[in-house]
């Protein structure tokens, strides 16, 4: 008869400073931080143009309700001038006066108000009265291949801001 016998062997094998490794969670963890820091960083690397100009069209928009605004309640007029040649506007009142300057190269495509049709060159010059403008004002920005329409309503005083050429 054959009788086998098994015996355990407990070998410890010393560890040295060495050869400590990094367990799975912990290269799973950073993983993830180095993925999430990069989906956050990389599409302000690829903006093409777009986030500046939609900013820009907000500007105007948010500007010509303030005037809107402002000349109801001071009772006052206010005027609004587009200067296409140098992408520039401002607005004037006895008491107040701004002047802007689009940035980032956007520039101003048409100015569309119904008494003078659609203007691409010049200086347009829009009254606001107490009652607000005579008239819409519709303002084409673009900025390479991209634009947006700032269309401003004389009832209400809202400026809506669409993406590409609206009329």
């Amino acid at each position: 008869m054959l009788i086998l016998s098994v015996r355990r062997c407990n070998i410890s094998i010393p560890r040295t400073a060495g050869d400590h490794g990094f367990t799975l969670i912990e290269l799973l963890v950073v993983i993830f931080i180095i993925s999430l820091t990069t989906a956050l960083v990389m599409p302000s690397l690829w903006d093409t143009g777009e986030r500046a100009l939609k900013s820009e069209a907000k500007r105007i928009g948010n500007t010509l309700r303030y005037i809107y605004d402002e000349a109801a309640a001071r009772k006052q007029t206010y005027v609004v001038e587009i200067d296409l040649e140098t992408d520039s506007w401002s607005f004037e009142s006895t008491h107040e006066s701004r002047s802007f300057k689009l940035k980032d190269d956007v520039m101003f495509r048409d100015v569309v108000i119904p008494s003078a049709g659609e203007v691409s060159y010049g200086k347009v010059a829009l009254s606001f009265g107490p009652l607000g403008p005579e008239e819409p004002l519709t303002l084409h920005l673009m900025k390479d291949k991209a634009g947006y329409t700032v269309k401003f309503n004389p009832l209400n005083g809202r400026a809506r801001i669409y993406k590409g050429y609206v009329l």
